[in-house]
């Protein structure tokens, strides 16, 4: 099984944390960083290979990571001269990818069954799925509707749910085959092409522990419920 780690961002919203460092290596804990526990994840799941699509700070990735040996995975790079979002660094590398493949970001802590979410997306035959989470959000106002100049509803400081994508996919190689290289094209771009071709992508629905490392409030819970969650998140370790 082949994995992708998309760990070619700038981490502009984490700043000050990835100054000097990428955000897949920003340390978790005292003993790891994100881009460790995912690569001890992939291996213990049964991932034997695993592309790192580098860019800023690429350098700094290729000599944490290597070959991969220290983690059992065969590990390869493509770097990208410019940024070119989430989907476009893999159109240049796509012919060395089995016909279907794991895309995950490097900044990603969860307990996601990988090998579940590629089943699921052969078993179903869908040109994209995405893993799909839950999301709480508080709003701190009330909230009201209005018609004809009325309010016809008000609910006070509600917290609302709503499905988001975790930034794990499988991928079918087939997919991404007609789309062109070397330009920038998202997620977002292409599951409204698939869309509006009335190819709808599958959802994969998790519901365990899943959190983006995109922000400093988001990376500061992570540090302050880590050791808490180790044994949840680090292949073989106990609390």
């Amino acid at each position: 099984m082949h994995a992708v780690i998309l760990a070619g961002g700038r981490g502009v919203r984490l700043r000050p944390y990835t100054t000097a460092l990428p955000k897949p290596l920003v340390p978790i804990g005292e003993e790891y960083a994100i881009l460790d526990i995912i690569m001890q994840q992939l291996r213990a799941q049964g991932f034997t290979r695993a592309t790192l699509a580098i860019g800023h700070l690429g350098s700094l990735i290729q000599a944490f990571v290597g070959d991969g040996s220290r983690w059992g995975i065969s590990v390869d790079y493509s770097e990208e001269e410019a940024p070119l979002s989430t989907i476009g660094p893999l159109l240049n590398f796509l012919d060395q990818l089995p016909e279907n493949f794991l895309v995950m970001n490097g900044d990603v802590l969860t307990d996601l069954d990988y090998v579940g979410l590629l089943h699921h997306h052969t078993q179903t035959g869908a040109p994209l799925t995405i893993a799909t989470y839950q999301r709480q959000v508080k709003i701190d106002f009330g909230t009201l509707e209005t018609a004809d100049g009325r309010i016809v509803r008000f609910v006070e400081k509600p917290t609302l749910a709503y499905g988001v994508s975790m930034g794990v996919y499988a991928m079918s190689r087939k997919t991404l085959a007609p789309y062109p290289r070397n330009v920038p094209f998202g997620l977002d771009e292409l599951v409204l092409d698939l869309l509006a071709k009335d190819e709808a992508p599958a959802a994969y629905d998790f519901d365990g522990y899943w959190l983006d490392i995109g922000r400093p409030d988001d990376y500061d819970e992570a540090n302050r419920e880590f050791e808490r969650l180790r044994p949840l998140l680090v292949p073989g370790s106990v609390v």
